[in-house]
């Protein structure tokens, strides 16, 4: 038993790459999502006699995020206003100047999606994950997922087109 443990913890710490990247599309602030990852980890940790040996691990680390964040919302009274983080400002007139404006476009026509829209465009998009495995995380038909993810991808584009225009 120990030895299985032992590797389904190296298989999860494998994963933590993975697991923040998603983490960071729900949250989008780095510490909201960095608690996000450990309280999913402690829970597969905790209940890792659920997880199913010879499943996708990643989608099961996955739905406990989406779960977790959503008991987050859920406990939060209040939503706080987007604000790019400290480190946002620290490469201002570097060369790298214009790629990381056009990330903090895609960054924040991301933050203006819906919470389902983000959570397709993070499985997706983000993570790679064939529609149905992204569909059996989030509980959903693939014909649901395929729709919000049409949806998600036109109100990407309006958002990053909105943007361009204004600049």
């Amino acid at each position: 038993m120990m030895d299985n443990d032992n590797a389904l913890h190296d298989d999860i710490a494998a994963l933590l790459p993975r697991l923040r990247r998603f983490a960071r599309t729900l949250a989008w602030h780095r510490e909201d999502a960095d608690d996000l990852v450990q309280l999913a980890v402690e829970r597969a940790i905790v209940h890792g006699a659920s997880y199913q040996p010879g499943t996708r691990l990643d989608s099961w680390l996955f739905r406990i995020i989406k779960n977790a964040w959503i008991d987050e919302v859920r406990a939060r009274t209040r939503r706080s206003e987007l604000f790019a983080p400290e480190e946002e400002g620290e490469h201002v007139g570097d060369d790298f100047a214009e790629a990381h404006q056009q990330r903090m476009a895609v960054q924040k026509a991301v933050s203006l999606l819906s919470e389902e829209h983000r959570l397709v465009v993070g499985l997706v998009l983000v993570e790679g994950l064939p529609y149905k495995e992204a569909a059996d995380v989030l509980d959903i038909p693939v014909g649901t997922l395929t729709s919000r993810l049409a949806r998600a991808r036109s109100a990407l584009q309006e958002h990053l087109s909105e943007q361009a225009r204004t600049v």
